[in-house]
């Protein structure tokens, strides 16, 4: 059993109406296969309510436990009706097939450590997802990822499929979003020394040998600062642009000016889709309507007026957007005014990509 195997076998149920198979129509999505114990499940996406759903389900139920003969399949099948929002796909060169499907690749970029870049980008793909959009993070990271711990995720162990000959990745997924980090292949106290050669590569991998599958947007966690390792991914990766993550005070900010040069330079040329000023002010539980500028005032605004950037979001410091992370359920699933700050980033991150 393998998911190769059970594609193939989906490709013999044809849609009556658009006579295409539900495969080239993009309609299944995530195959898993358990051998041992003899299961198969994916999902069956419609772009639009379906009169038909019902029978192309059990076509596709049938088509499976024909693939193996004389075995008892179980076949599990979550049917889904969602409408795909962003169709612009990455130009791919070699390498890169597992990208084919994916809208936009965003960087999660920050000029130096300590600024919540991983709090920012966790929480804002659980936002876009949660406003309708496909999308999958990877924590790139390599020499402290966090994304198992923020995601509560960190007993996970990634499956790995070999069905079309070469040995990819299946992403961990949970609150709507697909995560891949090098952390789930490390154990939590096992420190990553890499030399610059090493954590590109695996960086790569975290990327690259992935099974993303549909995505309509996948962002990519880097490490804090600026080296060879960010010249090789952004060099690598057909990015759509960075969200370069800040805090106001100056000593961050002298940082974010080279990390926005490093972006804007000849070899590398990706736009800056936005800053984004995280601990911006600090708010007590106790007193909701106070803020102190503990790091200072409205430093990416101007830093962002100066470079002609867009401001995407500023977040307060709450405690609970914290522990939220610490707890591996982030802030923003949450409905709540505290994760207000992520959903409005989320929306003004999509009006600048489709404007």
């Amino acid at each position: 059993m393998n998911i190769g195997r059970v594609e193939e076998a989906l490709k013999s149920v044809v849609h009556p109406v658009k006579e295409r198979d539900v495969v080239s129509l993009g309609m299944i999505e995530d195959i898993k296969v358990d051998p041992e114990k003899k299961a198969v499940k994916f999902k069956l996406v419609f772009p639009s309510p379906d009169a038909l759903s019902s029978s192309i389900k059990k076509n596709c139920e049938q088509a499976v436990r024909d693939a193996f003969p004389g075995q008892d399949i179980k076949v599990g099948i979550m049917e889904l009706v969602r409408e795909r929002k962003i169709e612009k796909k990455v130009n791919l060169e070699m390498g890169q097939e597992a990208l084919a499907n994916v809208g936009h690749i965003i960087a999660i970029a920050s000029g130096k450590g300590g600024v919540g870049k991983s709090t920012v980008a966790v929480n804002l793909a659980i936002a876009l997802s949660k406003a309708g959009y496909r999308v999958g993070l990877a924590d790139a990271d390599v020499y402290g990822p966090s994304v198992p711990k923020m995601t509560g995720t960190e007993s996970e162990a990634p499956l790995v499929d070999d069905s079309s000959g070469k040995e990819m990745i299946i992403p961990i997924e949970k609150y709507g979003v697909k995560w891949m980090s090098i952390g789930y292949f490390a154990k939590p106290d096992q420190p990553l020394i890499w030399r610059g050669p090493m954590a590109s590569n695996a960086l790569k991998q975290m990327v690259l040998q992935v099974i993303w599958g549909e995505l309509d947007f996948l962002l990519i966690d880097l490490p804090p600062g600026t080296g060879d390792i960010h010249i090789s991914i952004v060099k690598d990766i057909p990015l759509s642009g960075a969200i370069v993550v800040s805090t106001p005070q100056a000593v961050a900010l002298a940082d974010v000016e080279k990390g926005i040069n490093m972006f804007r330079s000849k070899d590398i040329n990706k736009p800056i889709l936005g800053l984004v000023e995280n601990m911006s002010w600090f708010t007590p539980a106790e007193l909701p309507h106070n803020k102190y500028y503990i790091f200072g005032k409205e430093g990416c605004k101007k830093m962002a007026e100066r470079f002609g950037i867009p401001l995407l979001g500023q977040i307060p410091i709450i405690q609970s957007i914290r522990e939220s992370g610490d707890n591996g359920v982030p802030i923003a699933l949450q409905e709540r005014e505290d994760s207000a700050a992520f959903a409005s980033l989320a929306t003004k991150l999509v009006a600048t990509l489709t404007h």
